[in-house]
């Protein structure tokens, strides 16, 4: 898609899928923007916190997880951002959830190991979507979930579990995903594409796949938390039964991730739990990511 060639999104289509589950919701389209996640989270600083989706066709200051500067051409990556009030039991797990349901959309079920098959659209804890395949491994896309730090007004709709009380804060996530293909010049990794996944396959396209799964996804998380997502993970788990290394330089193997999320590391000191999520894991035959 060139950059002159207007790009058709389907914001109404995903305003009427959307709208029953999240009353007030708003789907918006810039053609730029320093960075949707930020964009949002500005809004629920001075309390407009109104379920809304937020698109950007072209980023100059996306980020991601650590700070990593995340930008694209326009038509190149779908750039989005969902905000909404959430109340769940434990916020444990939910960038894994969302990749879990990111993932699922673009590729609902997996193709089988072998040379001749499309990319596997795998997931990399904590919050990047990686292809698998003849090719090797390549970083997709990120995932980015931030929250305000005060409470959403009761007054504007969240999803709560059941019999809780809508004590909800705003929780803005935030999906970068390579459309078309894109030089690896100055990556640690090479970049997939969705191309890769599905010939064709374009922002828009994706975008409408995506967003409502993902909306009924974040309110059933809110009422049963990460461990029903957990088998899901493990079914994408690029990790699983690979050598890690951590940032602080540690070693070991992945062993999938508990029903909270966490990492589990087999390293010389045993078993370890990983949480934290300034804690970088890498496989160590691969560049760091």
């Amino acid at each position: 898609m060139s950059a002159t060639s207007p790009i058709r999104w389907p914001a109404e289509a995903i305003w009427e899928a959307v709208s029953p589950l999240l009353p007030g919701f708003t789907v918006e389209v810039l053609p730029t923007i320093d960075s949707t996640n930020t964009e949002l989270m500005r809004r629920a600083r001075n309390g407009q916190c109104e379920p809304t989706l937020l698109v950007a066709e072209q980023q100059t200051a996306g980020r991601g997880r650590l700070g990593r500067v995340w930008q694209s051409d326009v038509g190149a990556s779908l750039m989005m951002s969902l905000g909404l009030p959430l109340a769940p039991k434990d916020w444990s797990g939910l960038s894994l959830a969302v990749g879990v349901s990111v993932a699922e959309s673009l590729q609902p079920v997996l193709p089988p190991l072998g040379a001749n098959q499309p990319a596997r659209v795998g997931l990399k804890w904590p919050n990047d979507l990686w292809l698998g395949g003849a090719a090797g491994d390549r970083k997709l896309g990120g995932i980015l979930v931030e929250t305000a730090s005060f409470v959403a007004p009761q007054a504007v709709y969240a999803a709560s579990a059941p019999g809780q009380a809508s004590t909800a804060r705003y929780v803005v996530v935030g999906i970068g995903i390579n459309v078309l293909p894109r030089s690896p010049e100055g990556m640690s990794m090479p970049p997939g594409s969705l191309q890769e996944v599905e010939p064709g396959l374009d922002a828009p396209t994706a975008l409408q796949r995506i967003v409502p799964p993902l909306v009924a996804m974040l309110q059933s998380f809110a009422g049963y938390g990460f461990a029903p997502m957990q088998p899901r993970f493990a079914a994408r788990d690029v990790l699983q039964g690979r050598a890690v290394t951590l940032s602080d330089g540690h070693t070991g193997t992945a062993h999938g991730v508990g029903d909270d999320g966490a990492l589990l590391v087999h390293t010389a000191g045993g078993m370890q739990a990983i949480t934290s999520s300034e804690i970088s894991v890498r496989p160590t035959a691969v560049p760091p990511v």
